[in-house]
């Protein structure tokens, strides 16, 4: 596996593009927020509603702004996020398929188990967010940065993370078998037990990580690591 240095830098990393805010901001109302199929959602404001449970294909919502609101256990197909910002939100056990996010920021929010799967991730920052046991399969990132999450148990399978940076997060026992990682960032986290440690050929490793992500490898490749004096 070849993991560079990241005093090299990644080519052709960009930071996320930040939210487009609204104008004006409508406060929705219970009646307001009828997910629902092909349901489009502009310009409002969904504070400390219950959204949990909810199901519906192709929903859209455009500049929209989530704060303690509870979308957990949603079900989504097709949905897409543009231009959206989260704060402290439960969105435990969200299911979203074939969905999207652009230009979004999520901070705070409560994300365990999460499934966001065969989805587009673009121009997104997730900072200081739980996304223990997530789940983020054959989903492609765009310049998409992780900041002070936890991920542990975290899936990439299948993932494409050539535009993807973590910093400061907790991804033990992650999952990124026949992840594409080229030009991935890591930096300031917890890389222990990783899953497909093999496939994070061209990754941007800090050196500061190095030293549990060795010991990952090396056993992923059946090599013992001897103390000296060991015989």
């Amino acid at each position: 596996m070849a993991v560079r240095s990241s005093r090299g830098g990644a080519a052709g990393w960009r930071a996320p593009v930040r939210p487009k805010p609204p104008a004006s901001l409508e406060l929705a109302t219970a009646s307001d927020a009828a997910v629902e199929d092909e349901a489009t959602f502009r310009r409002l404001g969904f504070f400390d509603l219950d959204l949990s449970g909810r199901s519906a294909d192709g929903a859209e919502f455009t500049q929209c702004r989530f704060r303690g609101a509870d979308l957990s256990g949603a079900r989504l197909e097709g949905a897409t996020f543009a231009d959206c910002l989260f704060e402290s939100t439960n969105l435990a056990n969200l299911r979203a398929q074939r969905s999207s996010m652009l230009r979004v920021r999520l901070a705070t929010a409560r994300m365990t188990g999460v499934q966001w799967v065969d989805g587009s991730v673009r121009d997104v920052t997730i900072s200081d967010c739980r996304l223990d046991l997530s789940s983020w399969r054959f989903t492609d990132f765009v310049s998409v940065a992780f900041e002070g999450c936890n991920l542990a148990g975290a899936d990439f399978q299948n993932a494409d993370l050539r535009g993807a940076r973590f910093t400061g997060c907790d991804l033990s026992g992650a999952q990124f078998s026949q992840a594409t990682l080229t030009g991935t960032r890591f930096a300031d986290c917890v890389l222990a037990g990783i899953g497909g440690v093999t496939s994070m050929a061209g990754a941007v490793v800090a050196h500061q990580d190095l030293a549990a992500l060795s010991y990952t490898l090396a056993g992923a490749l059946g090599i013992r690591i001897e103390d000296a004096g060991d015989g």
